[in-house]
């Protein structure tokens, strides 16, 4: 009679695997942390203890320069939620957020006419084009928009030699906006054009073929592609943008406190409250936080 039980087969090899992973020389472990080293230390040291010692003076609240750090609360985090401050952190985020929708109107278009129309030759020069303002420091291209756009400026010069009205611009949300957008704009063209780059044809070709229009073809074909590149480039703008120090104090004036600049206040202002400059830190810290997780998150998404 034919036996229910079966014998249980095992294969060699796998305790062959098994026994080695069991007695793997102690050196291989620590190969990857002899590269990882390096820049693990520098880390550390780097960026590591210096948010933890962030985080402590955030703890002290009044605490200025040479006093004893001693945490005792979260008196400072409390502060935050002042109407002043929120409407000073709610003007960063809307300075952040129009200049990602600006960085993205504009630089869609030219992300796929680089990357899909411009003959093979000319793209790395267009490219080049992007990233030269890059090779400037960001404190001369301020400047430089200070002399565009104050009163007796370019701009102005221009629209005078016309016979239009002159504009008030400078010294106000709209300069900050265009100095921001003119800013981050390369990134935003850069990381759209890696992802434009690899857009599939052959799909824009079927959807031409099925009756889709242009901008049928737009939405449910090319989009969706290029989604996660939309999704990185928007959040580097964001997250760019939100902690953006430069454009706001020399474009801006005294009527478009940010964030970073409130920070910078507390730190080498008049009042010097390193405490609560420290908590300020640390909300942005985590904010930026939470939109590098989602870049990590959906960024590389496919479906």
């Amino acid at each position: 009679m034919p036996t229910k039980n079966r014998d249980i087969q095992t294969n060699p090899a796998d305790d062959y695997i098994d026994t080695e992973k069991i007695h793997r020389p102690l050196s291989t472990w620590f190969q990857p942390l002899v590269f990882l080293a390096p820049s693990g230390i520098w880390l550390l040291l780097l960026l590591v203890l210096p948010t933890l010692l962030i985080f402590q003076l955030s703890l002290v609240p009044n605490i200025r320069p040479g006093d004893v750090v001693n945490p005792s609360g979260f008196d400072n985090y409390i502060r935050i939620l002042d109407p002043l401050y929120l409407q000073v952190i709610g003007r960063s985020l809307w300075l952040a957020i129009a200049t990602t929708i600006i960085c993205l109107i504009l630089g869609l278009p030219v992300a796929y006419w680089i990357a899909q129309i411009a003959p093979q030759r000319w793209r790395n020069m267009l490219l080049l084009g992007f990233v030269l303002p890059l090779w400037t420091s960001s404190l001369l291209r301020s400047y430089a928009w200070i002399t565009i756009l104050r009163p007796t400026g370019l701009l102005n010069s221009i629209l005078s030699s016309f016979g239009l009205p002159t504009l008030e611009i400078l010294n106000r949300m709209p300069a900050v906006l265009i100095g921001m957008s003119y800013s981050l704009l390369p990134y935003m063209v850069l990381i759209l054009y890696a992802s434009l780059e690899k857009l599939d044809k052959r799909l824009l070709e079927a959807a031409a073929d099925l009756g889709a229009n242009s901008l049928q073809t737009f939405w449910k074909v090319t989009v969706p592609q290029i989604l996660p590149g939309i999704t990185a480039g928007s959040m580097l703008v964001l997250i760019t943008g939100l902690g953006d120090f430069i454009n706001p104090e020399l474009l801006g004036g005294a009527s478009s406190m940010t964030a970073a600049r409130l920070v910078y206040n507390q730190f080498l202002g008049v009042t010097q409250n390193w405490g609560f400059g420290s908590a300020l830190s640390m909300t942005l810290i985590l904010a930026v936080s939470i939109a590098i997780a989602l870049i990590i998150k959906f960024g590389d998404a496919r479906d």
